[in-house]
């Protein structure tokens, strides 16, 4: 049994956010009804990579979902999902403050159809305040939280080249709606969830990114930043390696393995503190020493030396490394539309044991007359919806 088996979640989503989420809980067993509207869907669907139609994004952050179509413009559109709240224990959107309230979904109207229900509302900034009704994607989140100052090299800010505000997002909605449903299982209130990407990203980055903006005393010392210390990367003849020598120990261990142990006796390097001091003067000459040799001359020396070390994998070499396969991390499935896709199978362990791979990601509406029978919508209720152009 996976551990969130008979909770269901409505999702009303656009991009990554309320997807990712409500991903993570289908592959931890809930039952996901991915609501879109009738024309293109999700836009998602439509990003990079494809076949049948349907985007590797949307498939990687769709999985185990059904979908189907509604037009919640429209007031028999909102009739429906009202009358599918009942049956519901996470409704999940990330649209814009107010939206859902004008469509009357809001969390109001809708936790007084069902006392118990959780309502999860994901937004850009926040309810309110002069950013609470701007666009929001995820590199404007990272300018507005620090991610961008954090990576700056010098006095040039710089992106993470990944999705991580709204990757940050959903783990923490995800997280949100796990502790709201504990709290209901011991008290059977309901609960409203609100959520920004702004506070998510600024949350997940304060701890090592704000280091030097978090004591507030006139005597406090600013040091070294971590990402200054154990974030080094080095290349080589042929590659690159990265090397988190996080102490004076390291540091030595490290500069004797590539034979740079004189830089030890330079008035700029001979203590720990110097070292951090003259850290980019330290770096151009330890970096000048490494070209001299090949990727696995590196990796082996440093080994022997014991200095935690990784060579900078290519992303063919990320997915071909034996310690995947020794954590079943990797699958091959056969999606229905799709054909033959590599998945990543959920990173928590219930059990010590890989939970099984949920349903391949649902084609535009796939499932809306299975879903809408399920929670008990009559059969000529959902002809005459079908014919007015409400559901499909």
């Amino acid at each position: 049994m996976k551990p969130l088996e008979g909770v269901t979640v409505m999702e009303f989503s656009t991009m990554i956010t309320a997807s990712f989420a409500a991903m993570m809980m289908a592959e931890q067993g809930a039952r996901v009804i991915k609501v879109e509207p009738l024309d293109v869907g999700d836009p998602m669907r439509y990003i990079g990579s494809s076949k049948a139609g349907i985007s590797s994004l949307f498939a990687n952050c769709n999985r185990g979902k059904r979908g189907i179509r509604v037009n919640i413009k429209d007031e028999a559109g909102q009739a429906i999902i009202r009358d599918m709240v009942p049956e519901v224990d996470v409704f999940i959107h990330n649209f814009r403050p107010g939206v859902m309230d004008k469509l009357n979904l809001g969390s109001d109207a809708l936790r007084q159809i069902n006392p118990h229900l959780i309502y999860t509302a994901i937004s850009g900034f926040g309810k309110s305040g002069p950013l609470g009704n701007a666009p929001a994607y995820d590199p404007i989140i990272q300018a507005h939280a620090g991610l961008t100052a954090t990576q700056a090299v010098g006095d040039e800010p710089a992106f993470f080249r990944t999705l991580i505000c709204d990757k940050i997002t959903a783990y923490t909605a995800c997280q949100a709606v796990t502790s709201a449903l504990y709290y209901r299982e011991k008290t059977g209130e309901g609960q409203h969830i609100d959520l920004s990407m702004l506070d998510a990203g600024l949350f997940f980055i304060f701890p090592d990114g704000f280091q030097n903006h978090t004591l507030l005393d006139e005597d406090v010392v600013n040091g070294p930043l971590l990402i200054d210390l154990l974030y080094e990367l080095t290349l080589t003849k042929d590659g690159a390696v990265t090397i988190s020598a996080g102490n004076q120990d390291m540091q030595m261990r490290s500069l004797i393995a590539v034979g740079m142990e004189h830089l030890l006796a330079d008035e700029r390097f001979d203590s720990f503190e110097k070292m951090v001091a003259n850290l980019d003067d330290f770096k151009s000459l330890v970096g000048e020493a490494y070209l001299q040799y090949t990727t696995d001359e590196v990796m082996q020396m440093l080994k022997e030396a014991d200095v935690p070390c990784a060579r900078c994998l290519d992303k063919d070499e990320v997915l071909s490394q034996e310690q995947l396969v020794a954590n079943d991390t990797v699958e091959v499935i056969d999606h229905p539309l799709m054909g033959q896709m590599r998945i990543i199978r959920s990173p928590a362990r219930f059990g010590g044991k890989p939970l099984p791979p949920s349903r391949p990601s649902p084609d535009h509406g796939e499932h809306t007359r299975e879903v809408l029978e399920e929670f008990s919508v009559s059969v000529d209720r959902i002809q005459a919806l079908m014919e007015k152009g409400i559901v499909s």
